[in-house]
């Protein structure tokens, strides 16, 4: 909850204070090299000529200068470490605090043009202070600043990993990433770039925004007690600027200062007071100092040239040089012309984070409005009036098709509501009048997961439905015994509570479009109004950029890592599903019409395109007889031959990535024959080719919306699923996840293992448990590591963590659930999977 609120004021201060904070730092890097630039653009104006005989002497200086502008100097700059021009201050007019400053040869006295840039100087030095609005402008300013530092320390503490030692995780730029991986990787890794470029500026920039800060800081690092406001430094408290002006011997002060400094001079500030009887003072530079303001100071007798408070820059403690040189920190001159550029080039990259953080805040706006519409669309209904459409998902399809199926009702102007029968009780039921359930079953007749608690709390009752008019559409595969179980059992339970059916249950095979076609037809009919077709995802061409094997020298099967180039406007979350189009192999193809006799050079037409008998059948599933086929002519053939099925592969990777990856192990089918999807992905598909395929919504595997802590559980490729959740988790800065991975060897069959191991160096992962069954003579897999760890688990679920698995179903999920049972007790995982904790996506 903490670094959720940290994270919050994080983004919020980000997009209120981060435009100001841009306008800083731009302004301050423009101005950071402001000395050097104006001399360089006035070289040829100002025409400065070093004389053998050095500079003029103070009392020369004034003289010629005072002569030519007709007004009182009341201080004087003259550094000898460049040729460039002194600077003098004049008497400012009453009411104002500071004068006129002119630039003058300090070797002939002579007064100077105004240097071309000073207007632009004076304005990014405004506009870096106060905005140019005044104190207004520095209120914003001095609160930004405040901000700036928060940045930093909240930011550091949202990003730290769990080997913070690893200069790497800090460092390194993943240059591969795109779209909100990428900015959320500069806006981190940049971040920590100029992390103490960015508190040095903000914690010696406040000495100027606020009285109290300045003070504290002086209370804290001077080596004498602070002097109170308005006494000693020459200042002459509130009616300084009332009074004769102060009579100066420059020949006096002049030996003083040489006297006091030594030989070791190159440059001095000479500050006369505003009115006689106050010291002024004098700030010099000696040859070789620790840096370029390291200056020492003291006070001095105008009349006499007499010297007091003399403090040197040296003596001082390392805490007083420290507040001696909050200028020089601020902007890098402590640490020379490396420590200047480079901070310059830090405040120059402010705006960088003001840009990528509002591009990570807009991209999350984008999907949250995204995810409301797609529920919101619907009109709102109360439960009596409007019809009820409820779903029970295990992989998305279920409740793809009853979105689809309330859309339809809309359409006809009837108010519909859309629940998972997760959360439909008997209440509910008896509150509803008509309703639509779309039921897929899991397994050999299961209740998806999250339906479970529906069949044990409803299913178990009695319930007077009498009221109740339905209909069930039940999707299933016939390859299993108990076909369509869990929705046969929905029908014939709401058949005894008294409901009366709409109209016949239909099962769906797969995804046969035929009974499809039928229930829309019948929902037509309920409403009225004309037949809509659903609408599908389309299937669109993806460009295989990528295909790698996992795992040399295996015992097992091929396992490869596939990366897909998506088609534009793409999207999807981790956890989806991308459903393929696989083609048979073009040996395959051959070799079956060379037994067929059918010639593969034919012109045939398949779904409204032009093409060849050839390129045909490697879409079609090739029966191994052919005595129904005799006879029949290419297009006949084509038409009679029944399409490949498509086949599903959980995501590993997440649409930041710009590319999706999947995890695929290759199959064998009895002869040695490769299977249809994940032959076609490994071995008939070539680099840079393309296949067919779209993205389906697997909203029962999606992240919660919180950040909870996650427990992913998987094995094999259902490392995929996993993966992608991860890389997710981390783009979020949502580092307590705890992955437990198995697979047979660990030299051969650790997948992706380096990127695990610097995710757990990053501190994306918190904990990483690994189970290779073949590496010891006892065979050891994942839930063998959930009993190990076992008073982990309940510390994680009791701070309430979420239960992933992906993988298969047979043997690791199977046993996943075996184990968590004798860990956490029955009713404890039942009411996880009724609460959404525990979540498969298992095949």
């Amino acid at each position: 909850m903490f670094k959720k609120i940290i994270f919050q004021l994080h983004w919020f201060f980000g997009i209120s204070a981060g435009l100001v904070l841009a306008v800083m730092g731009i302004t301050g890097a423009l101005y950071s090299f402001e000395g050097e630039i104006t001399r360089a653009l006035n070289v040829e104006r100002w025409q400065i000529e070093p004389s053998e005989q050095g500079h003029l002497a103070p009392r020369e200086l004034v003289s010629r200068i005072e002569a030519a502008t007709a007004d009182r100097v009341t201080g004087l700059w003259v550094d000898t470490r460049h040729d460039g021009p002194g600077m003098a201050f004049l008497a400012p007019p009453p009411g104002e605090r500071r004068g006129p400053r002119i630039a003058f040869d300090p070797y002939t006295g002579e007064v100077l043009a105004e240097p071309i840039g000073q207007d632009f100087f004076h304005l990014m030095l405004m506009l870096h202070r106060f905005l140019s609005m005044g104190e207004v402008g520095k209120q914003i300013t001095a609160a930004s600043t405040l901000a700036l530092i928060f940045f930093c320390l909240s930011g550091l503490y949202l990003r730290w990993p769990r080997k913070a030692l690893n200069w790497r995780t800090w460092l390194t730029l993943d240059w591969k990433k795109k779209g909100r991986g990428f900015n959320w990787d500069l806006h981190a890794v940049a971040g920590t770039w100029v992390l103490l470029f960015y508190l040095c500026a903000g914690l010696t920039g406040l000495y100027w925004s606020y009285e109290w800060y300045r003070e504290g800081l002086t209370l804290m690092l001077s080596d004498t007690a602070p002097e109170k406001r308005g006494e000693g430094r020459g200042r002459g408290g509130r009616d300084a600027g009332n009074g004769p002006a102060p009579e100066v011997d420059y020949d006096a002060v002049w030996q003083s200062i040489q006297q006091a400094a030594g030989p070791g001079l190159v440059a001095w500030n000479l500050r006369l007071p505003a009115v006689a009887g106050q010291p002024g003072t004098v700030f010099y530079m000696l040859d070789g100092a620790d840096h370029v303001r390291a200056f020492n100071q003291f006070q001095i007798d105008p009349k006499s040239g007499s010297v007091s408070r003399h403090e040197r820059y040296a003596d001082k403690s390392f805490k007083a040089q420290l507040l001696a040189s909050v200028y020089a920190l601020h902007v890098g001159e402590y640490f020379g012309m490396p420590g200047r550029i480079l901070m310059m080039l830090a405040t120059a990259a402010m705006p960088l984070f003001f840009i990528t953080g509002w591009l990570l805040y807009l991209d999350r706006r984008r999907k949250k409005r995204a995810a409301l519409a797609a529920r919101s669309s619907l009109k709102d209904a109360d439960s009596a009036a409007g019809w009820l459409v409820g779903f029970a998902s295990q992989s998305g399809f279920a409740e793809q098709l009853a979105w689809q199926s309330a859309g339809q009702l809309q359409a006809a102007g009837i108010p519909v509501r859309v629940e998972p029968l997760s959360r439909l009780d008997a209440d509910s039921l008896r509150q509803t009048q008509k309703a639509l359930f779309v039921v897929s079953t899991f397994g050999d007749g299961e209740a998806p997961d999250a339906a479970q608690g529906f069949e044990r709390k409803v299913l178990a009752g009695s319930v007077p439905l009498e009221q109740l008019s339905y209909a069930v559409l039940a999707l299933g595969d016939r390859q299993y015994q108990h076909f369509c179980g869990f929705a046969r059992r929905i029908d014939a339970w709401l058949g005894l509570q008294g409901a009366r059916p709409l109209f016949d249950s239909i099962e769906v095979d797969g995804a046969d479009q035929a009974a499809l076609q039928r229930w829309q037809q019948q929902l037509s009919d309920l409403t009225g109004a004309a037949p809509m077709r659903f609408e599908e995802t389309p299937w669109q061409n993806w460009t295989l950029a990528e295909r790698r094997l996992l795992n040399h020298g295996s015992q097992g099967a091929p396992v490869y890592f596939i990366g897909l180039t998506p088609p534009a406007q793409s999207d999807w979350q981790a956890g989806d599903i991308l459903e393929i189009r696989p083609r048979h192999g073009a040996a395959a193809v051959q070799a079956w019409l060379q037994h067929s006799g059918f010639d593969g050079s034919e012109p045939v037409t398949l779904d409204g395109q032009a093409t060849s008998l050839r390129e045909a059948l490697a879409e079609r599933q090739l029966p191994g007889s052919f005595a129904h086929l005799v006879g029949l002519h290419a297009q006949a053939l084509v038409d009679a031959l029944v399409p490949l099925g498509a086949r599903d592969y959980s995501i590993a990777s997440v649409a930041a990535d710009g590319v999706l990856q999947l995890i695929v192990r290759q199959a064998v089918q009895a002869g040695g024959r490769l299977g249809l999807g994940s032959g076609w992905l490994s071995e008939y598909l070539p680099v840079g080719g393309q296949l067919l395929a779209r993205v389906r919504r697997n909203t029962g595997f999606h992240l919660p919306e919180d950040d909870r802590p996650l427990i992913l559980i998987g094995n094999g490729t259902g490392l995929a699923g996993l993966r992608s959740l991860l890389r997710a988790r981390a783009l979020a800065g949502q580092g307590r996840n705890w992955l437990l991975f198995g697979e047979r060897s660990r030299a051969c069959d650790f997948f992706c293992g380096d990127e695990l191991q610097a995710a757990l160096e990053a501190g994306d992962l918190q904990y990483l448990d690994l189970a290779f069954s073949r590496d010891q003579a006892r065979k050891h897999y994942v839930q063998d590591l959930l009993r190990e760890h076992s008073a982990r688990l309940h510390a994680w679920l009791d701070e309430g963590a979420a239960i992933y698995v992906c993988g298969s179903l047979d043997g690791m999920a199977g046993g996943v659930d075996v184990a968590l049972r004798e860990v956490l007790g029955d009713e404890c995982v039942q009411q996880l999977v009724e609460d959404g904790r525990y979540r498969r996506d298992v095949y």
